[in-house]
């Protein structure tokens, strides 16, 4: 009875140490070592030479800026829409419990199957968004082939697929909020959007916060929907790179070219971009709680 809980929690804490922490570990000796997957065994020390030579690397920098926009543009749409589907949810509609599943659908498809289905909606000759853009007159774009256009379609797949879940999270920390607050404002003679902005906003900002850091931080680890987007191109993120996220990178280093060594050291890259990520989202919440305090006391 004394070990038993010990027992219970122990398959957690051995597959976390098998699959979660010694390759974390495994990762940064590898960074730190010129190593190829063909022969993993045979490392040779050169410190700090990947991380160095990716500083240099417009490869690299040419992944992070796509990362960026391409997080950007899918991050800021998909939490305003996710918003606003929440607030018209809490409220009474008639047949709001279809609408709840609905809007989860697609956090619900697979990544192949969706990215799949909107590589044919933004095909160039044949695809529909070019026919609906047709007929306002407007000639066809090259979806796959542009830089902008590229991210702008990777950036609505994960739209797609993120918002409905978003907006679920929003709608459980609505229902959360005392209606005390909104009948005050409704005597007060607040309208609804008064209400929504005066009201769920502010009440909403720690779960705003929240879904903002866990977005960046799946924009920083997107890997199949502009690997599938690609077609041919594979890793690569288009002819000329033009939406190759730091995931496809890593991927093409690793186990395209075989550079365990330089593979590892953008992973460990990206695990400090994420640490930086969580340390700001501490920072600011540790902000807002003391500006809550202060302006309750």
């Amino acid at each position: 009875m004394k070990f038993s809980p010990y027992a219970y929690v122990a398959p957690f804490f051995v597959f976390f140490v098998a699959f979660g922490l010694f390759p974390l570990l495994y990762t940064g000796w590898a960074s730190l070592h010129q190593v190829e997957l063909t022969a993993p065994t045979d490392m040779n020390w050169v410190g700090l030479r990947n991380f160095s030579r990716l500083m240099s690397d417009e490869f690299f920098w040419n992944a992070l800026r796509n990362t960026v926009t391409i997080g950007i543009l899918s991050t800021v749409p998909q939490l305003v829409i996710a918003l606003g589907i929440a607030h018209l949810l809490h409220f009474k509609l008639r047949g709001s419990s279809f609408f709840r599943v609905a809007v989860l659908t697609p956090y619900a498809t697979s990544v192949a199957a969706a990215t799949l289905v909107f590589v044919l909606l933004f095909g160039r000759d044949y695809g529909m968004i070019n026919w609906a853009i047709g007929m306002l007159g407007i000639d066809p774009v090259d979806w796959q082939n542009g830089n902008w256009t590229s991210q702008l379609a990777v950036s609505t797949i994960v739209i797609w697929r993120w918002t409905g879940y978003n907006a679920l999270i929003y709608l459980a920390a609505m229902q959360a909020i005392s209606p005390d607050l909104y009948e005050s404002a409704e005597l007060d003679g607040a309208s609804r959007w008064q209400q929504f902005r005066h009201v769920t906003i502010p009440s909403l900002r720690p779960t705003i916060l929240f879904t903002v850091v866990v977005s960046t931080i799946g924009a920083t680890q997107l890997f199949g929907e502009p690997l599938l987007f690609s077609g041919s191109a594979g890793a690569t993120g288009g002819s000329e790179h033009q939406f190759q996220t730091l995931g496809l990178y890593l991927y093409e280093q690793g186990w395209v070219n075989l550079h365990l060594g330089r593979a590892s050291a953008i992973a460990w890259t990206m695990f400090l971009i994420l640490v930086l990520i969580g340390l700001v989202n501490w920072l600011i919440s540790r902000r807002l709680t003391k500006s809550e305090k202060g302006s309750r006391s």
